[in-house]
């Protein structure tokens, strides 16, 4: 579908100012007393993204890195398994919410997805012991399924520090299109109050000058 791969420059390009899929579950945070303050940063990122057009700078650390470097490696053991190919893709548009997008791991026969996660031991364990897909991917997985116009998405959580038959786990999320509708919902709200404060930062500044 595309040259451009995940990470690089080019990537980061096709983002830049866009909702996306890992960032919804900031879009929809809450509080007792209302919206989260994930909400409003990551607000803040994106019309400083679109001002300037420079995506923002992201925070490594040495388990990010672990995670990106053992994708490809997670990505062909499900592969064997399930003997299916895996199409890899850069960025997909939501197909009716202008500005939001997402960045699947691979895109499995005619109606599949696939979220990958190599992360710390520890919470690879958690995950293994709970059988269960942690609850912060599964919006992240829905709006993957509501740009892709999918019908499922296989998580799958990898380490190969453990033994074999521990480094693999994979959990199938059906679409859930209720919940879809009620995300669609928050990220246009979210994205109107971003054009919104664009257009008054715009007009101070204009008046300004």
């Amino acid at each position: 579908m595309s040259d451009v791969v995940q990470r690089s420059d080019a990537w980061r390009q096709m983002r830049l100012g866009k909702v996306t899929a890992s960032r919804v579950a900031d879009v929809i945070a809450k509080t007792k007393t209302g919206w989260g303050a994930s909400r409003a940063n990551y607000q803040a990122e994106l019309i400083a993204e679109r001002l300037t057009g420079v995506p923002a700078e992201k925070f490594t650390n040495a388990a990010m890195q672990w995670g990106t470097d053992n994708e490809d490696a997670a990505r062909r053991e499900y592969g064997f398994r399930n003997a299916v190919s895996i199409e890899e893709v850069p960025f997909v548009h939501h197909p009716r919410i202008l500005m939001s997008g997402a960045s699947p791991d691979g895109l499995v026969a005619a109606e599949g997805l696939l979220e990958i996660k190599a992360p710390n031991t520890s919470t690879h364990i958690d995950t293994l012991l709970a059988g269960t897909v942690p609850g912060k991917y599964v919006t992240q997985m829905q709006w993957q399924m509501a740009c892709t116009d999918r019908q499922w998405c296989d998580f799958v959580s990898y380490d190969p520090r453990l033994p074999d038959d521990m480094a693999f786990f994979c959990k199938r999320v059906e679409r859930d299109s209720l919940y879809i509708s009620q995300l669609e919902e928050m990220v246009t709200e979210f994205l109107a109050e971003l054009d919104a404060k664009i257009e008054a930062l715009q007009n101070k500044f204009r008046k300004a000058a």
